[in-house]
């Protein structure tokens, strides 16, 4: 892959939504820690033709998986082909994830996708680089769809266990805030800390102003953490902003490793060990 397989620019998006060819298909993942439940902001204004997705219960099986799962584990293959079919995706078509957190939210259904087999790319900028790029906003709820038969192709991306990020033998990044890394503070786990031998590479620190940062400064960014040249393996703290490590290592050429539980799963586990500091 690289960045044009992964992003698409707001520029892009408005030639594509203005051909008279077949429009792309739009998700909305509207999406915060503080506030998960997007509905609202959704109807306040989206894309024309978005379908408003529910990160915690469309991109995430439900809790009672138990703790060492984590707080967003993956939906069973069952469960999220059931989504994508209600979403009117098929092998063919072209879809356009997008938010308005930097891309926070949009990647994780990004790399839902991928895991299922499927394709899409991510808004750069999201709705605020839609709008600043001269686009208009419709409101209210979603549209209704024709729902496909897709027959998704799960686990078409990697995904490791806890017992495979404790014995991990190339880089383990993890995208949490510095000081939740560090240990200095965990408003939501367990116990405060890290995977031992873990590096911190916050999920934040790949956009600025809410877009990402240009294909020189990001490559610059992870081969300082020897994530271009050895195996990679990501986590944050619920399987969330480690999918934006993801796609960004993915525009890069790099294919890594979810540890979809994350700090949530492994600090809910008495038996395993817990590292603090830089």
């Amino acid at each position: 892959m690289n960045r044009s397989d992964v992003l698409i620019t707001a520029d892009e998006l408005l030639a594509r939504l203005a051909d008279d060819g077949s429009t792309p298909r739009l998700l909305d993942v509207r999406w915060r820690l503080q506030k998960p439940d997007g509905r609202d902001d959704f109807a306040a204004g989206h894309i024309p033709g978005a379908v408003y997705v529910d990160l915690d219960t469309e991109l995430a099986a439900h809790s009672e998986t138990g703790p060492t799962a984590g707080r967003h584990p993956l939906p069973s293959a069952e469960a999220f082909q059931e989504q994508v079919r209600a979403w009117g995706i098929d092998q063919l078509t072209e879809v356009v994830v997008y938010d308005d957190n930097s891309g926070q939210g949009a990647a994780r259904a990004w790399w839902l996708l991928q895991w299922a087999g499927m394709t899409a790319r991510v808004l750069d900028g999201g709705l605020n680089a839609f709008v600043a790029a001269g686009g208009e906003l419709a409101t209210g709820p979603s549209e209704p769809v024709q729902p496909s038969t897709v027959t998704i192709t799960p686990d078409s991306m990697p995904v490791i266990d806890a017992d495979a990020a404790s014995a991990w033998t190339g880089v383990l990044l993890d995208a949490r805030a510095g000081e939740r890394f560090r240990g200095e503070t965990e408003p939501l786990d367990a116990k405060a800390g890290h995977i031992p031998g873990a590096k911190s590479a916050p999920a934040s620190e790949n956009t600025a102003d809410g877009k990402f940062l240009d294909e020189e400064a990001l490559r610059s960014r992870f081969s300082s953490l020897g994530a271009l040249d050895q195996p990679v393996g990501v986590y944050c703290g619920s399987g969330v902003s480690a999918c934006h490590n993801a796609l960004v290592l993915a525009s890069l050429g790099v294919e890594s490793s979810l540890y979809p539980a994350s700090w949530s799963g492994w600090s809910s586990d008495p038996a395993r060990p817990v590292a603090t500091g830089a």
